[in-house]
């Protein structure tokens, strides 16, 4: 039995971890911090799922990830996937753009006025145009990352956490040693490096052709629903799309969590270093989402929020990279967008182990090509 070492235990290591060991390798997941840390891009509440994209690309691999969420649970016996439904809003040919992509690929959706969207969901209020899809929702960050490590370990794998990889040595195109901060030497037949923010240093030092990764400290805001709103566990997941009466070029997402309403600005947080960043709030960032929630959203309390950080890894294309280098398998640069698609980047992660060839998009060393990549 093939044998592969994991490192990160996040949700793309986990996922892989579990895809892996459904495919009958002998799996050993090593994970630097201890369970429920909040040091990377793994923790919380809430994260949106949603197959909108104005791209075929992206609504076909996020079908691809929705029934192994669901298996994921099953196995698990963890709830993490609850379907709410989602809207867009924002500019007329950015909505009309989704649209047409869910229909294509045989997704339900409508296109709604504002004021129909406002009498549904009266938390909320909407720019020119607004397209809702049932198939869509949020995902629990940290029960999905317990639950592919449970369903993992049921089929075999050995999940150890507070090990550090100092690095990794490749031997050919079928070995690998994993060399931890103690001094463990773990061998094995390949490796996935799934390291989140610390990819820019472990993985690019491993593999050839990653693309420049930018690590930034970003802070979403939960904020109270009022008495008069719905409560925030029954509010679509949103995203307000710049243009039209936004006028911040930063889209904003937004979703109800067990937290609360939780709103946060797409990629506008400044670079860090992940070993070395300061989590205090930025008083000017929160002012920014509390002005927004004031305009937007007079379903929350804007004067309550509790404020948060977490790490984006950004390519330039914002793609990812899921790729194989030998014997070691890259996944990086989630670029914000990534969590939705877990499982479907695990069975990617395990097909490349296996020799399949990987998705162009997301090749190490690849050139953009115009028109390609997404945002939000």
């Amino acid at each position: 039995m093939a044998h592969v070492v994991v490192v990160g235990g996040g949700v793309m290591g986990s996922a892989a971890a579990w895809e892996l060991a459904s495919r009958g390798f002998a799996v050993t997941l090593l994970e630097r911090f201890a369970p429920g840390h909040t040091e990377g891009s793994s923790h919380g509440s809430s994260r949106i799922f949603r197959l909108a994209y104005a791209d075929p690309f992206y609504v076909s691999l996020a079908a691809r990830a929705l029934p192994l969420w669901r298996q994921v649970e099953e196995e698990s016996g963890q709830a993490v996937l609850e379907l709410t439904g989602a809207v867009d809003h924002g500019p007329p040919e950015a909505i009309d753009a989704l649209y047409a992509e869910l229909r294509i690929a045989g997704h339900a959706a409508r296109v709604l006025t504002p004021e129909q969207a406002g009498e549904r969901w009266p938390g909320l209020r909407f720019d020119s145009s607004v397209l809702f899809h049932a198939a869509a929702g949020r995902v629990h960050a940290d029960r999905a990352v317990t639950a592919f490590q449970q369903a993992a370990a049921a089929r075999g794998t050995v999940v150890r956490h507070g090990v550090r990889v100092e690095k990794l040595l490749r031997h050919g195109t079928d070995r690998v040693e994993v060399v931890t901060a103690d001094g463990e030497v773990l061998s094995a037949d390949a490796a996935v490096v799934a390291v989140g923010g610390w990819a820019p240093g472990l993985a690019a030092q491993t593999v050839a052709g990653i693309p420049p990764l930018r690590v930034t400290q970003e802070q979403p805001v939960h904020f109270p629903a009022r008495p008069t709103a719905p409560d925030a566990l029954v509010w679509p997941s949103f995203i307000h799309h710049p243009g039209a009466r936004l006028t911040d070029p930063a889209g904003v997402y937004g979703l109800g969590s067990a937290d609360g309403v939780k709103i946060g600005f797409h990629a506008v947080g400044p670079t860090v270093d992940p070993d070395r960043r300061d989590r205090s709030i930025d008083p000017a960032a929160l002012r920014r989402v509390q002005d927004y929630a004031e305009q937007w959203l007079p379903g929350v309390d804007s004067t309550a929020p509790t404020a948060t950080t977490c790490l984006y890894t950004i390519t330039p294309d914002h793609d990812f990279v899921v790729d194989r280098d030998g014997p070691v398998t890259v996944l990086a640069g989630f670029s914000g967008h990534g969590f939705k698609f877990a499982p479907a980047i695990g069975a990617l992660a395990a097909e490349l182990v296996t020799g399949a060839p990987g998705a162009r998009r997301f090749a190490l060393g690849r050139e953009r090509t115009p028109g390609e990549g997404t945002e939000l």
